[in-house]
């Protein structure tokens, strides 16, 4: 990827624990995003992947390495310069949605936007915004416990891009989706990065979600392995499926003659 990134990520090192029972949670991962790119961050349960987003999100310290978030770097910085640099340029989406169910759709937006200063008046219209680009204009007044999974997690990415950030961390947002919906989710925040201009990286282990990135980076025991064009990887996918499918196709011919 060309061009300038938004984040950087640099020989981050996490432990967690003391002693004998330490674990190194990430091992010397360096990693860069950029405006316009839906990245994918791909590994198995363990493997370090929300430790990442946690620091790459300003949430979580390394333990060495650096970060910098739009030039700035964090390292060293007081929790309330962490959560202004959060304010000012990060959106999350999580899995479970952390939607109030008291609170309708619109408000449940808007109250994301209430500790970044907008008026009162910008902040409805970003929300009534946000709602309409990720489809949900007929379900303004909606409370969550009348909402479908997939439009829970609508409402949690319009809440994450109401703000217009220049990065959105999403950890597992398809998880407690089914595949359609799943599917539907992916291809809306690439949308969204191409759209805005926004930096978009996803947490999943879901393979089906691939097509929709231009960038899949795998990670295993807290160290990156590969980091390719996502056609890359639906190539080979489909290069291993048509192998098998042919190894099955040779197998059948054979017992038939048998």
């Amino acid at each position: 990827m060309t061009g300038v990134p938004i984040l950087e990520a640099q020989h981050i090192v996490k432990e967690l624990g003391e002693g004998e029972g330490k674990v190194v949670a990430l091992n010397d991962v360096s990693l860069s995003l950029y405006p316009g790119e839906f990245t994918l961050l791909m590994g198995p349960s363990g493997s370090g992947k929300t430790t990442l987003l946690s620091i790459l999100g300003c949430i979580l310290t390394p333990t060495s390495g650096s970060v910098k978030l739009a030039g700035e770097s964090v390292e060293g910085s007081q929790p309330e310069k962490l959560a202004g640099l959060r304010r000012a340029h990060l959106g999350f989406i999580f899995q479970s949605y952390n939607l109030f169910p008291t609170l309708n759709a619109v408000d449940n937006v808007r109250i994301a936007l209430d500790v970044r200063g907008f008026s009162r008046a910008d902040r409805r219209r970003r929300a009534l915004r946000a709602l309409h680009n990720v489809g949900l204009d007929h379900r303004l007044r909606s409370y969550p416990g009348t909402l479908s999974g997939g439009e829970k997690q609508r409402v949690a990415v319009a809440r994450a891009i109401a703000s217009s950030p220049a990065i959105i961390l999403a950890d597992e947002p398809t998880a407690a989706l089914d595949a359609e919906n799943g599917q539907a989710i992916m291809e809306l925040l690439a949308k969204i990065a191409k759209k805005d201009n926004c930096a978009i990286l996803a947490v999943t282990h879901d393979p089906r979600t691939i097509p929709h990135a231009d960038r899949v980076i795998e990670i295993e025991d807290g160290k990156i392995l590969e980091q390719k064009k996502s056609a890359q990887f639906t190539r080979i996918a489909a290069d291993t499926s048509g192998s098998e499918n042919a190894s099955n196709s040779d197998q059948r011919k054979r017992q038939v003659h048998a």
